[in-house]
């Protein structure tokens, strides 16, 4: 195999890790539109802190948005987001648009890797037309295209790009050995090649499809409960004693992949003549799920003589997961709409987001938790760790004890008996 030269579209949450992977092999260009991110890479500066300075250190990687860079590579590795509108469609505008941009810059024998997460038949019936047509080379005669899902979780140090298996596929044989042989070079954990690009596809789309399923089904049973009079948790934890039983949590599942994929699927499904039953039905408890913890937590406070206008409420968290500075589709902007409606006061706060990036796309201002005072309920929305280390007795301090503080654990983070002990009313999920 010649001297290989890798391009990765996108530099975001999977394009950083593979590039800064792959550099320590290969030459990598790392293409991004955004210039801002581009120029921060350049300084060795990553804002979604999955990556520290000396991760740039002695890479051969270039950080870009020239198009022009990108000529003379060999492989091209497509990881650009691909959401939905909100008609609950799929979004394939920036993967159309990488497609024929790359299409202008292959040659004879390159090969297009997609990472992107698509309904199955994607690849071959939307993106290789595409690059046919703007290069006007021929799939198989003239260059490759191959589809490896990506499997990046972000905030995870753990499960790693090296220490994840890579399911791999072609067009054609000779495609797959050479994605093979490349993917092997970072993936310490092995490779998995499927006999075509939509099996991939597919493995992608129903993993994260099966984990909504799952969670819608736990939401549901914090619903029942909750009229039962019992505690979800404690029954999840007796439940999880059998051997066989798989723990899920109910809660907000928002981000780019659990609460979009299954979309994605559904959308394919209903065009060759299905319309998915427990597909969609979990995804319609998840996104109730904001409203009906809004609503709950609201009951509480009624309950506790605590007036809703005006009132002061925490809400602790606004990314769409723990740990992690990502704000892609969060669903706490919900819950947010949901308690501005009835005219409370709201102090979101997050160590992780930054500020400037949730004040332009929410136009939410964070607060500082520690100049928080005279709070009469407290929301645990996202289960940061800096939240599951506060003590009990801060909470105390920021709370209003004038009726008695409603404390809204929707990650079940905080021990229940304890929150009670200190003068709390808890709901959780």
């Amino acid at each position: 195999m010649k001297k290989i030269k890798i391009a990765i579209i996108g530099s975001g949450y999977v394009g950083l890790p593979l590039s800064l992977e792959f550099a320590k092999f290969f030459s990598v260009i790392s293409f991004d539109l955004n210039r801002v991110r581009i120029k921060e890479l350049n300084n060795s500066f990553d804002r979604n802190n999955e990556f520290l300075k000396k991760n740039f250190l002695k890479k051969k990687i270039e950080f870009t948005f020239d198009i022009k860079k990108l000529k003379n590579c060999n492989f091209y590795i497509i990881t650009v987001p691909t959401p939905i509108k909100k008609s609950n469609k799929p979004d394939l505008s920036h993967l159309v648009n990488a497609s024929k941009m790359i299409a202008k810059c292959i040659k004879k024998n390159d090969i297009v890797i997609y990472e992107s997460t698509t309904f199955p038949g994607c690849t071959d019936n939307v993106c290789i037309p595409i690059l046919e047509k703007y290069s006007k080379l021929s799939v198989n005669k003239d260059f490759g295209v191959g589809y490896s899902p990506e499997r990046i979780n972000p905030g995870d140090k753990i499960n790693t790009i090296r220490t994840i298996k890579k399911v791999v596929s072609a067009s054609d044989r000779k495609t797959l050995n050479k994605i093979k042989f490349l993917y092997k070079k970072i993936i310490k954990s092995g490779i998995y090649p499927v006999s075509s690009i939509k099996i991939a596809e597919a493995a992608k789309v129903i993993e994260n499809a099966q984990r909504d399923i799952n969670i819608g089904f736990v939401n549901e049973l914090s619903i029942i409960f909750q009229r039962m009079e019992i505690d979800t948790r404690e029954v999840l934890d007796a439940a999880s004693t059998k051997w066989n039983f798989h723990n899920y949590n109910p809660g907000m599942v928002g981000g780019h992949c659990i609460s979009v994929d299954p979309y994605y699927l559904s959308y394919e499904s209903k065009r060759l003549g299905y319309t998915p039953q427990i597909l969609l039905s979990g995804r319609k408890i998840n996104e109730k799920m904001a409203r009906y913890a809004a609503l709950m937590t609201l009951r509480k406070m009624k309950k506790n003589n605590i007036s809703i206008k005006n009132s002061r409420i925490a809400i602790l968290g606004i990314t769409f997961k723990e740990n992690c500075p990502d704000i892609r589709n969060t669903k706490i902007i919900d819950l947010i709409k949901e308690l501005k409606a009835c005219k409370a006061k709201l102090f979101i706060c997050d160590p992780y987001a930054d500020p400037g990036d949730v004040y332009k796309q929410f136009r939410v201002r964070l607060f500082n938790i520690n100049n928080l005072n005279k709070i009469d309920t407290i929301i645990l929305a996202v289960g940061h760790s800096e939240y599951k280390k506060i003590p009990i007795k801060f909470y105390k301090k920021i709370s209003n004890f004038k009726n008695q503080p409603v404390f809204s654990d929707l990650k079940s983070n905080i021990d229940k008996k304890l929150l009670e002990k200190n003068g709390f009313a808890v709901f959780r999920l």
